[in-house]
């Protein structure tokens, strides 16, 4: 019998793909993710991205999923201990606070080494949310970014015959639009999912608006953001915004939209598909999405609003064992045939080059309108310890403004003055 010395061990373990090396393939890669995240990267329509993973000699891929809330909790905690099992978890990029994406494997330093195909093909917006103090500490891989979607027939019925190409003309459409239909249901011009701030900002950057820039100066009180409170609250008095506003929530405008009681709204480009669902639409085929608008005062500057993207990004936790793995299964998740899998299985691509494809196209008929968004788009607020808290308080004071309990100037004054305190020093 030959003896096994280590040294024949270690030759033996060399010539072995890299995740079957040491009894690895035994050792699933554990990735920590949401449901969304396991059905856009193994399904049938585009392919199954981590079955090939495993097929190119790398171990088979265990998903473990979450609500979104469970899954930070879990995924963070995990990081947070001597040492974790998780090789890869998914996270949004509101969550990356400074002392979260201290959990985390600065990916610099792998970009430098080993990067991913093709990255200036990624969206910078993107790339530029996941990095907290300068380091990037994610990659993205799903994206959820603003549009504006209208009923054509509605719009028809007001004698509007192409949709608005400024804010301005937002604003006019929307009252013309506001009006009882020949079968009695009550249409208003405008509606999206409350006042909070990521849904006020989408309006806010058709001026170039902003709450909190980059470097955590609060702006609200300057003319973007009063403009589009002033919108809010304009529409609101001319019956053209829902008198219930401060309750309506994202599956509402479903509703809303679906049954015809609004000929517009702000919301994820994706609710597309919801909207003209034959199923459940009354409208289906009719509503249609397009870029926000930009104002014509800004035509010279952008072509549309650089309106809000929301995304979940890969990370690789610190205390994560086979760290060289991780990244692998994260190369080949961005790899440009896994982009384009992933979106035909129903993700939001985060490669500008997905978005040339014939099938996707054929799939995605705003598939040019959010481009033009993403390429300017950018996170509705940097990430910060006390962002949560700045959001409630954002609702309160714009509650206030388009109720008329307060002016818009007043509000934005006193929302400043609250939450000045609360930004990083």
């Amino acid at each position: 019998m030959t003896a096994i010395t280590r040294r024949t061990l270690l030759g033996t373990a060399a010539a072995l793909p890299a995740g079957l090396a040491f009894g690895q393939a035994a050792t699933p890669l554990a990735v920590f993710a949401h449901r969304v995240h396991q059905t856009v990267a193994t399904g049938a329509q585009g392919g199954n991205i981590a079955e090939a993973w495993t097929r190119a000699g790398n171990p088979a891929v265990q998903w473990t999923t979450f609500d979104t809330g469970p899954l930070s909790e879990r995924l963070f905690r995990e990081a947070s201990l001597g040492e974790t099992t998780v090789d890869v978890g998914f996270v949004l990029n509101p969550q990356m606070v400074p002392r979260v994406a201290s959990l985390f494997e600065p990916l610099d330093p792998w970009m430098a080494r080993d990067p991913i195909e093709a990255p200036d093909d990624v969206f910078k917006g993107l790339l530029d949310g996941f990095r907290i103090g300068g380091t990037l500490a994610a990659m993205p891989f799903r994206h959820a970014s603003s549009g504006l979607h209208y009923n054509a027939a509605i719009l028809a019925e007001r004698g509007i015959t192409k949709p608005p190409e400024t804010i301005e003309e937002v604003i006019e459409v929307a009252k013309r639009c506001s009006y009882r239909r020949a079968d009695g249901t009550p249409v208003v011009g405008l509606v999206m999912p409350g006042v909070t701030y990521p849904n006020v900002i989408d309006l806010a950057r058709a001026w170039d608006g902003d709450f909190i820039t980059p470097d955590f100066r609060i702006v609200a009180n300057e003319p973007p953001m009063l403009n589009a409170i002033r919108t809010l609250r304009e529409l609101f008095q001319a019956g053209a915004f829902p008198r219930n506003f401060a309750t309506i929530q994202s599956e509402d405008v479903n509703t809303w939209v679906q049954q015809g009681r609004a000929a517009m709204a702000l919301n994820s480009m994706g609710r597309n598909r919801i909207y003209n669902d034959p199923a459940r639409s009354k409208f289906p085929g009719e509503i249609k999405t397009i870029a926000v608008p930009i104002s014509a005062t800004l035509r010279s500057r952008f072509e549309v609003a650089p309106a809000k993207v929301e995304f979940w990004g890969m990370v690789i936790p610190k205390n994560a064992r086979r760290k060289e793995l991780s990244w692998s299964f994260i190369k080949t998740m961005l790899s440009k045939p896994s982009t384009l899998a992933a979106a035909l299985n129903g993700n939001g691509p985060v490669r500008a080059s997905t978005y040339e494809d014939a099938k996707f196209r054929e799939n995605v008929p705003y598939a040019d309108e959010e481009r033009r968004v993403l390429t300017v788009a950018r996170v509705p607020m940097p990430a910060f310890d006390e962002a949560a808290r700045a959001g409630d308080i954002f609702k309160e004071e714009a509650e206030a403004a388009v109720l008329g309990m307060k002016t818009p100037e007043a509000a934005m004054a006193s929302l400043v003055a609250r939450v000045t305190p609360l930004l990083p020093k």
